[in-house]
């Protein structure tokens, strides 16, 4: 506890230092929207007009690259998840008509906002304080809490993202074809990547980090599952400090896993999504984005708008 504590305590000296309007609430390890008590949004906020237009202005072959996995039976899924389609009948319906119409529809069962390619929405991760489940902009769960869906920051809220992306090869910038699970990406790995592909980060921008731990999906599931390699809670901090507006990975955690420290439960998690309302996006297939060396786009997705959902699957797509 004394480490969550020091971890917090450095990131509220970040925060401060660099003249954001967030506060503290007083006794809880949460942080305040800087914009307003009532907001949902989070880190989306960030994406302006202006934003936009900056991305649309990155498009400039019309290339489109879908970073999203097929969803099926058998892919990696978090230890108790589930996912299945079935089609009911084949056809499910029909003849109908003097045409002889029939058709086809699909039941879907699973944590289908939290399996496969997945963006984790604002109330997928919080912190128990005192008793208390505190979620970001200090929402406690037993006042939006719902087995029916959640009262407040459900998916819906996320609103779309159409803004500038940019994309941190790590595994390329290591020269290897796969960071082994466990390896810690820090600040300056980071920093010293993105140098090296001459890009810099802007406020609203989505930082996706290809680590190739992705070329192991429905290849060898197990080893996918074992762990991941990822960013620590200094190269988290550091994005924090950039205010980008999501952050994701060909990982299933985006973080580092085993965590840097073994007491501690997802605690990247906690820092981007419960305390600074940064999305998360897991499971992307980033391989073709890295082996074209693109490294800025246009980044465009639209969260499935369920009400007091968690998360969201989806193909996101990057256009340059």
């Amino acid at each position: 506890m004394l480490i969550v504590r020091i971890l917090s305590a450095a990131a509220i000296l970040i925060v401060l230092a660099h003249g954001a309007s967030a506060q503290t609430i007083p006794g809880e390890n949460t942080l305040l929207s800087e914009w307003g008590p009532d907001d949902e949004r989070g880190a989306a906020n960030r994406i302006t007009p202006q934003k936009v237009l900056e991305a649309t202005r990155l498009i400039k072959d019309g290339r489109i690259y879908e970073l999203g996995r097929d969803y099926e039976v058998g892919m990696p899924l978090f230890p108790g998840r589930h996912y299945s389609l079935t089609i009911p009948g084949s056809p499910t319906g029909g003849p109908v008509g003097s045409n002889n119409v029939v058709y086809h529809d699909e039941m879907v069962s699973g944590q289908i906002g939290q399996v496969g390619t997945q963006f984790d929405g604002l109330g997928h991760v919080g912190t128990r304080i005192n008793g208390e489940d505190v979620f970001y902009n200090g929402f406690k769960r037993s006042e939006f809490g719902s087995a029916a869906g959640l009262d407040k920051l459900g998916v819906e809220n996320a609103g779309a993202f159409v803004t500038r992306g940019v994309l941190v090869d790590m595994a390329g910038y290591k020269k290897v074809e796969r960071l082994p699970v466990g390896t810690v990406i820090t600040a300056r790995d980071l920093q010293d990547a993105l140098k090296q592909q001459a890009v810099q980060l802007s406020e609203g921008d989505v930082v996706l980090i290809h680590t190739g731990h992705g070329s192991l999906w429905m290849v060898d599931n197990e080893e996918y599952n074992r762990g991941a390699p990822g960013i620590g809670m200094e190269a988290a901090l550091w994005l924090a400090e950039k205010k980008v507006a999501m952050t994701g990975a060909d990982t299933w955690p985006v973080e580092v896993i085993p965590s840097e420290n073994p007491e501690l439960a997802f605690p990247v998690h906690q820092e981007l999504i419960a305390r600074r309302g940064i999305y998360n996006f897991e499971n992307l297939n980033l391989a073709e984005l890295a082996a074209d060396k693109v490294y800025e786009f246009a980044f465009i997705f639209a969260p499935v708008k369920f009400k007091g959902a968690t998360g969201s699957p989806g193909n996101p797509i990057a256009i340059r």
